[in-house]
């Protein structure tokens, strides 16, 4: 016997003294449904999965780090509130589908705690919010949006809006996954590292139901 079966034992059979001792039936029922809770508790049974480590949980970010650590925050973050600012412009349109409307908030729910990750990260490494490499971000790397690219969305109405919102942000997020993939490889801090694997993971779905999206959205605008 296991020790999360003895400790389910010794819990019921405690149930089972109460009950004895109870006055009441109600008590009884008390005394047991406690006790299962006690048991679910302290086995883990139950509970629902969690967010992976230090991707967007509350664990405290590990001081041990490298230059590889710190450029992919400070690159990292400008790139997701560019993917922010993205999403807000279509949600502040007219006549955009359900479905679009529906993703571009999700984008913003997953990247702006990211982004309040990252710059926890950088602060706990006392490292500047910005570095040498990120001013690179701004002339297209990581699949960013030039003030072009921006200025087209904006102007951009309907589905037509839509439509270019989709392929841009799929180009955004591939850009996303590759900067994630070079952290996986040659990252130090576990936490960094995990949520670099958690962009992967969430970016490379996204690109998959983006490219639906496209194709199922009617011609013109």
């Amino acid at each position: 016997m296991n020790r999360a079966s003895s400790l389910t034992a010794v819990a019921l059979a405690s149930a089972l003294a109460l009950a004895g001792c109870g006055t009441g039936g109600e008590q009884n029922t008390d005394a047991a449904s406690e006790t299962t809770s006690s048991t679910a508790a302290a086995t883990g049974a139950g509970s629902p999965s969690s967010t992976p480590p230090g991707a967007t949980s509350g664990e405290p970010i590990a001081e041990e780090h490298n230059d590889d650590d710190v450029m992919f925050a400070q690159m990292m973050i400008p790139h997701h509130q560019q993917a922010v600012d993205m999403s807000e412009t279509l949600l502040a349109k007219d006549d955009i589908p359900a479905d679009v409307q529906d993703f571009a908030q999700k984008v913003i729910d997953a990247q702006g705690p990211e982004i309040e990750r990252m710059n926890q990260m950088l602060q706990t490494w006392e490292a500047p919010m910005s570095g040498e490499d990120s001013t690179s971000m701004d002339h297209g790397a990581g699949g960013m949006m030039s003030e072009e690219d921006m200025g087209m969305l904006t102007d951009a109405q309907g589905t037509d809006a839509a439509r270019l919102y989709l392929e841009q942000m799929t180009v955004h997020h591939e850009g996303a996954v590759e900067m994630a993939q070079e952290q996986i490889e040659q990252g130090q801090n576990p936490q960094a590292v995990e949520l670099a694997r958690q962009v992967v993971e969430d970016q490379e779905a996204e690109i998959t139901e983006m490219e639906q999206m496209l194709q199922e959205l009617p011609d013109g605008s």
